[in-house]
């Protein structure tokens, strides 16, 4: 059963600088920017909404970075799929998101390739696949694991492709023709092989415990190992804030079972010996 949209939007304020960094752009539709508290007109459609248990259409065709095209369906099937919606010409935030998965990635005893898949998608259907195959060969190669090169694609593509694709997991932007630049969330999502939105990481710092989680859960648990199977007991993923809180209950509850298991174990030893040591 589907869980029904969590409308969760983050408020995009570490982007605000990368659109009103001159002071050219110091304004939007003529009028001065806001007061403190108070979101721009062009950000005030910008977010990131949670659609846990929807699914993408994976039908879409975009163009990888050697220019073929491709359906997103060829990146699911078998492994979960992280998910990131950038632009490759972005200024600043973009390649904030990217170091940051990446750094996360490279923490992770699980393998790209191996274990799971990442697909990044240009949100402007300007860019071409030379740009995206620019940061195919960087990025892949600062991962630095054979995988790498074989499992984290960057995509091109049209704008209905594209639009379509974030409507569908909740990624919502805006163009600023002033400044030429996307306003734009900072996240990604993580999808179960069969493409059903699992799991939103807000912002451009993903602890690598909460992206493993993530990532055996996406999996149906068929990745990891048996920490992992423990570690996804005792924490719980928080919609509302995009990571994985600690349960004491069921810290609680797995130490009372420890401890029923330990004494167990040191009366049967006891009672062993015990009847070892009878004439």
């Amino acid at each position: 059963m589907k869980s029904q949209p969590i409308q969760l939007s983050i408020r995009a304020f570490a982007f605000v600088a990368c659109l009103f960094a001159s002071p050219a752009h110091a304004q939007l539709d003529d009028r001065p920017l806001e007061t403190a508290g108070v979101r721009p007109v062009l950000l005030r459609d910008v977010g990131l909404d949670q659609k846990l248990g929807s699914s993408i259409p994976l039908d879409l065709t975009f163009r990888d970075e050697h220019g073929h095209a491709v359906a997103l369906r060829q990146f699911f099937g078998q492994k979960p799929v992280v998910l990131t919606l950038v632009y490759y010409q972005c200024p600043m935030l973009c390649t904030e998101v990217l170091n940051g998965l990446l750094r996360s990635a490279k923490e992770l005893p699980l393998e790209i390739g191996k274990d799971f898949t990442i697909v990044t998608i240009s949100i402007d259907p300007t860019e071409r696949p030379i740009l995206a195959n620019v940061k195919h060969e960087l990025y892949s190669g600062l991962y630095g694991r054979s995988g790498g090169s074989q499992a984290w694609h960057f995509l091109t593509g049209d704008q209905a492709q594209i639009k379509t694709v974030a409507q569908s997991v909740g990624f919502r932007y805006a163009y600023d023709s002033a400044s030429g630049q996307f306003a734009h969330p900072s996240g990604i999502i993580l999808l179960t092989p069969e493409g059903r939105l699992a799991r939103y990481f807000y912002g451009i710092s993903y602890p690598s415990r909460d992206l493993r989680l993530g990532l055996v859960e996406a999996s149906h648990e068929k990745i990891g190992s048996p920490i992992d199977q423990i570690l996804l007991y005792c924490y719980h993923y928080d919609p509302a804030t995009g990571r994985y809180g600690l349960l004491i209950a069921r810290v609680i509850q797995a130490a009372g079972v420890l401890m029923v298991l330990s004494l167990g174990l040191v009366m049967a030893i006891l009672f062993r010996r015990e009847n070892y040591e009878l004439p």
